[in-house]
């Protein structure tokens, strides 16, 4: 089934945005790419440069393995861990080849609940990340009995742009929907001026807890997706098709 020409904001980060607009244009869909977080890198870590030493090392998003690579530490990690499938990609890409992954999901909860993160008492785990964000990970592996180190790599900040034009394209009939992979993100689109569009077209995302925000946001039409490209793709030719 085609997406006919339906216009779909990917609201990621613009060099995170490839892999989905390819799969929505190769529907048939006008992807429309809109950043709705700006990824920048901070000063390498003086962890980077121990990578190989860590019995195990945590990406929580392809920006984690993209900024850490960019550093030129020792590489590859001896075991890596991925939070979901946009990071497995990238830790391929870059040639590791041990990763642990989660059964299903793309969050914290997902991957802590792997059998290969249950016995690690003593082992050394350096956790990769951006400023900010949730400590379940690090908490629970601390419980566990790691010994936890974080290499905090980037910052997450909110564009300079306006979303008038996208409201604009809205308007004229150019926008049916947005994807939109977090609570951040859809924060930075409201405070970008996108309420208007936000309250009138459907948003997809990729997990429960953003949908929750989203609505508390005052979002009128909320999809679950899933937390992979093509659960994505598939949300949105199901949710159009049934509207043909």
């Amino acid at each position: 089934m085609s997406l006919g020409g339906r216009g779909v904001v990917i609201t990621r980060p613009r060099e995170l945005a490839e892999s989905l607009a390819r799969l929505l244009e190769a529907r048939g869909a006008r992807a429309i790419l809109f950043p709705a977080i700006e990824i920048q890198p901070l000063p390498a870590p003086a962890a980077l440069r121990r990578l190989t030493e860590f019995d195990l090392v945590v990406f929580v998003s392809p920006s984690a393995v993209r900024v850490t690579l960019a550093a030129q530490p020792p590489w590859p990690p001896r075991v890596a861990a991925a939070l979901g499938e946009g990071t497995r990609r990238e830790l391929e890409r870059a040639g590791a080849s041990a990763i642990v992954t989660p059964a299903a999901g793309a969050d914290s909860e997902a991957l802590l609940a792997a059998p290969q993160m249950q016995t690690l008492r003593g082992r050394r785990v350096l956790i990769v990340r951006g400023e900010g964000g949730r400590a379940l990970l690090a908490e629970t592996l601390a419980a566990r009995d790691a010994l936890v180190e974080h290499a905090v790599c980037y910052r997450r900040v909110r564009p300079t742009a306006d979303a008038g034009e996208l409201v604009r394209a809205w308007r004229s009939g150019k926008i049916d929907a947005l994807t939109v992979s977090s609570a951040e993100a859809l924060d930075n689109l409201l405070a970008m001026g996108a309420a208007p569009l936000l309250g009138a077209v459907a948003v997809f995302v990729p997990h429960e807890r953003i949908a929750h925000h989203a609505r508390e946001r005052g979002v009128r039409e909320v999809l679950l997706a899933g937390p992979g490209d093509d659960q994505m793709l598939e949300r949105l030719v199901a949710y159009f098709h049934e509207r043909s």
